[in-house]
């Protein structure tokens, strides 16, 4: 007996040592120490917390901690996370958002329930609620003016290239249509307060508008995001007919590169310092009275530094009006923009997020946005 104990924990040690990465690879972790001894993975304590939340498919024990049975050590040393990844990922789609560790519980919960519970990715027809190019049904979508969630009902063509919603459920034409072109969606649990709260976006007359969504059924909710994910996924493959998967994918959807509160300064730099909130989406920054408000008061575009756009710590000696301490100057090629912080930590992540989009060449359809911006009222 004490011969066999000792060649299942060799069996186990070394399907451990096999394993150096979380099973959901894209979580990050290294040498998980968490197993799922009913799914034969290893995974990290986070993602094993998750697995938790599905026990009639998946029991985790500790590699390191818990007691093991022959049968269990057996399971492991055979499946292993690359034999699980050939048989749980055979069909994923190029446009199914793989979350990262640092994602919303929403998303890394339902990535674990996709394979493990429904098999979404061994079983393509499966796959219809989010890869038809059609998705209609109701969200609650938060008023503009009073900030009341109500009923709404949503449509999303990829033939006609769009996202519609209504504002009366018999009504025929819509309240809004949003382009794929320019349609982003992000998941923002905490700024809505609703653990399934999702941000779009879109342009409207070259200015961005922000819908906020939420649906009280988790897996509804990540199918509308990966429907819009495979409807930008389509419409770039024709926009760009010679570009990878890989080059398509980054492009599809994208969270914002910094949101927070900064104070700002007018034009003429006498106006007193109003705090704003602030949102960073890629070379565009807005800024909002309130978080949740539809439309910016006004946009800044962020260009390069080859183009004379720089970033600097602190506000020029002259400066008054402002109550936080810890100054931004942007300088651009017309004029100096200055933000104050209310921690050196803010100032440092805000320039840190400035000087990644600077250093990096403008695109050539990112001129086009710069004259926009320098044309606009």
């Amino acid at each position: 007996r004490a011969c066999t104990w000792v060649h299942a924990c060799n069996r186990l040690a070394m399907a451990w040592c096999s394993n150096e990465q979380c099973f959901n690879t894209v979580c990050g972790f290294l040498s998980p120490d968490w197993a799922s001894v009913t799914l034969g993975v290893f995974v990290c304590q986070g993602c094993s917390l998750l697995h938790r939340g599905i026990p009639h498919i998946s029991r985790v024990k500790s590699v390191q901690q818990e007691s093991w049975e022959a049968s269990e050590v057996e399971l492991m040393a055979a499946m292993g996370n690359e034999a699980a990844k050939a048989k749980y990922e055979q069909k994923v789609p190029a446009f199914y958002y793989r979350p990262k560790h640092t994602d919303c519980k929403l998303l890394r919960e339902q990535w674990i329930r996709a394979r493990y519970e429904r098999n979404e990715f061994e079983f393509i027809e499966k796959q219809e609620p989010y890869s038809a190019g059609y998705r209609e049904g109701f969200l609650w979508k938060r008023g503009r003016d009073n900030g009341q969630f109500l009923s709404r009902k949503f449509i999303l063509s990829e033939r006609e290239g769009a996202l519609k919603y209504f504002s009366k459920q018999e009504a025929r034409d819509p309240k809004a249509v949003m382009k794929i072109e320019t349609l982003n969606a992000t998941f923002q649990p905490a700024k809505i307060g609703n653990p399934y709260g999702l941000q779009i976006t879109y342009l409207r007359d070259n200015s961005t508008r922000n819908i906020f969504v939420y649906h009280s059924d988790s897996k509804e909710m990540v199918d509308w995001f990966n429907a819009i994910r495979a409807a930008r996924f389509h419409y770039l493959q024709v926009a760009f007919p010679g570009a990878s998967d890989e080059e398509l994918v980054p492009k599809l959807t994208r969270s914002f590169m910094k949101e927070g509160f900064m104070e700002k300064t007018g034009p003429k730099h006498t106006e007193g310092f109003k705090k704003r909130w602030f949102t960073m989406d890629d070379r565009r920054l807005m800024y909002f009275k309130d978080p949740l408000d539809a439309y910016a008061r006004g946009e800044v575009f962020i260009g390069s530094k080859e183009n004379s756009y720089t970033v600097l710590p602190g506000l020029p000696p002259s400066t008054q009006g402002y109550h936080w301490n810890h100054g931004i100057t942007i300088v651009t090629p017309d004029r100096k923009f200055l933000f104050a912080c209310e921690t050196e930590a803010e100032q440092k992540d805000w320039i840190t997020a400035f000087q990644r989009v600077i250093n990096r060449p403008m695109r050539p359809q990112e001129y086009a946005v710069e004259a926009h911006f320098k044309h606009k009222p």
